[in-house]
C-alpha cells in the first residue's frame, strides 16, 4: 500500500515536471509571437519610411547644389562665347566646362569649411559630384540641341532663356534619382555630408 502511494506520488510528480516544461514551452512560443508582433514590422516600415524620405530630400539638395553650378558655368560659357564670336559647338563645350568647374567649386568650398585640406576635398567634390554633372550635363544640351532654333538663338531671345530654363528642370527631374542611388550606397553627397556633422 505504502509503495503504491510512493508510486502514485512519483507519477504526479513527473507529470508535473512535463506540465512544468511544457508551461515553459508555451511560453517560450508566446515570446516567439511576440517578437513577430505587427507592431514590431509597423515600426520597421515607419522607420524605412522616415530614411527614405530622409534619402530623398538630401538627394534633391545635392541637384540643387549641382544644377546652380551648371546654371552658372552654362550661362557664363555662352555669354563668354557669343561675346567672342563662337560657333556653337565651342560654345557648348566652354558652357559644359565651366558647369563642371563651378560644380566642383561649389562642393571644393563647403567641404574646406569643414576645416578639411585642398586635396582630401578636391577627391571629395570629384567622387560627389562628377556622375551628377556629367547626368545633368548631359540631359541639358541634349534638350537644347534638340529644340529647334535655341542653338541659333542670341542671348536676348526669350526663345534661349525658355529653353534653358527648361532644360535644366528635366536635367533637375532626371539627376535626383541617381543621386538618391549613389546617397543610399554610401556615395556622392553622402560623403561629403560627412563633413557637415
Amino acid at each position: 500500500m505504502q509503495h503504491d502511494t510512493h508510486h502514485e506520488q512519483h507519477s504526479h510528480h513527473e507529470r508535473g515536471e512535463q506540465h512544468g516544461e511544457h508551461t515553459d514551452h508555451s511560453r517560450r512560443v508566446d515570446h516567439g509571437e511576440h517578437a513577430a508582433h505587427p507592431g514590431h514590422a509597423d515600426h520597421t516600415s515607419h522607420t524605412d519610411r522616415h530614411l527614405g524620405k530622409t534619402g530623398w530630400a538630401m538627394a534633391a539638395q545635392a541637384t540643387l547644389h549641382c544644377l546652380t553650378g551648371c546654371a552658372i558655368g552654362e550661362i557664363l560659357g555662352m555669354v563668354i562665347g557669343t561675346a567672342l564670336g563662337w560657333g556653337n559647338m565651342g560654345t557648348m563645350v566652354l558652357a559644359i566646362v565651366l558647369a563642371f568647374f563651378f560644380g566642383y567649386t561649389l562642393t571644393l568650398r563647403s567641404v574646406r569649411k569643414a576645416g578639411v585640406d585642398f586635396r582630401t576635398a578636391l577627391r571629395v567634390a570629384l567622387a560627389a559630384d562628377s556622375l551628377s554633372i556629367a547626368v545633368m550635363e548631359l540631359i541639358d544640351n541634349g534638350v537644347i540641341a534638340l529644340w529647334p532654333g535655341v542653338m541659333d538663338a542670341a542671348l536676348s531671345d526669350t526663345l534661349f532663356w525658355g529653353a534653358l530654363a527648361l532644360s535644366l528642370g528635366v536635367a533637375f527631374v532626371v539627376t535626383t534619382p541617381v543621386n538618391k542611388w549613389m546617397i543610399g550606397r554610401g556615395k556622392g553627397h553622402a560623403v561629403v555630408h560627412q563633413y557637415h556633422h
